[in-house]
């Protein structure tokens, strides 16, 4: 099943939904970072949510970026995701592991903290960037990017994220985001209806392990609204933008010394994604051009 991004509208308008699929970019971020496995479904739910985010915004080349911080053992988790479908993201301790909650289930929650900020900035692709920042409620991301939704943008909101991983890496992964829209935000009703629609749900993972497609979970939680699927989907990815350029546009700026001291030291320099783990190599010569290009402007 391929990684995808499906809308919907219902009650005549009055409902937004957003659906997708994140298994295979999840898995890819998993083997890129060597993450432990409740540090992917950290990363993963962090991810689905920014794309779930992103789907709302209109210009060509905005962006949402996610900034979770809580006093947990995973540190920040980061997750940066584009209209255009791409994300990626990181977690500053990929390999620390919990054992499960009391629902036998991998430990998120404990594992960001329940203690902390939701950081979240929407490059709406001109102008200054908008951002909010709210407290942790759960650590279980979900929860606390719907907190986000009501707090911050003042939008009733139900969402669902999850990721399943095994002995054999992820197996299923995504979510589902459905909000209420200005013109029927005052009927209180709906927005009940929603959170309970979502709170029957056993978690969006195992509808995808049972089988289920992004229609039929959008048919069991609206079918009887007048739900509207929006016929086209919007393949969705995992993406980094680093190039080698742009690492010696960042080594560039360290200066003419730090340059040197590289070459004296190191014979080169080493540079490392933090979102993709791509690793990046300069050698001596060019370093050597750098300098000499700073000397020249």
């Amino acid at each position: 099943m391929i990684d995808k991004l499906i809308r919907a509208t219902a009650a005549d308008g009055g409902i937004r939904a957003v659906g997708v699929i994140t298994t295979n970019l999840t898995e890819e971020a998993r083997r890129k970072h060597n993450l432990s496995y409740v540090a992917t479904a950290a990363l993963g739910r962090s991810m689905a949510s920014g794309l779930l985010l992103a789907s709302s915004m209109k210009k060509e080349g905005s962006r949402v970026n996610i900034h979770v911080k809580g006093d947990g053992p995973l540190g920040t988790i980061l997750a940066d995701a584009g209209l255009d479908g791409t994300v990626r993201g990181y977690v500053q301790n990929p390999q620390v592991e919990l054992p499960p909650n009391s629902q036998g289930k991998l430990d998120v929650g404990q594992a960001v903290g329940h203690n902390g900020y939701l950081h979240v900035v929407r490059d709406v692709g001109y102008g200054q960037p908008y951002s909010s920042t709210v407290e942790l409620i759960s650590g279980e991301v979900g929860e606390d990017i719907a907190n986000y939704l009501v707090v911050s943008e003042q939008t009733p909101s139900a969402l669902l994220v999850g990721v399943f991983v095994g002995a054999n890496g992820v197996t299923a992964a995504g979510g589902v985001l459905l909000q209420i829209m200005p013109k029927a935000a005052r009927d209180q009703s709906l927005v009940t209806l929603l959170e309970s629609r979502i709170s029957q749900l056993s978690g969006f993972t195992p509808l995808l392990r049972a089988g289920k497609t992004l229609r039929e979970i959008m048919e069991q939680l609206l079918g009887d609204l007048d739900l509207f699927i929006f016929p086209e989907f919007h393949q969705v990815k995992f993406h980094c933008g680093c190039s080698f350029n742009r690492v010696l546009g960042a080594l560039k700026m360290l200066g003419e010394a730090e340059l040197q001291d590289m070459i004296e030291k190191d014979e080169g320099a080493e540079a490392v994604c933090q979102f993709c783990a791509e690793v990046y190599q300069a050698n001596e010569t060019q370093l050597t051009q750098l300098i000499a290009d700073l000397k020249a402007e």
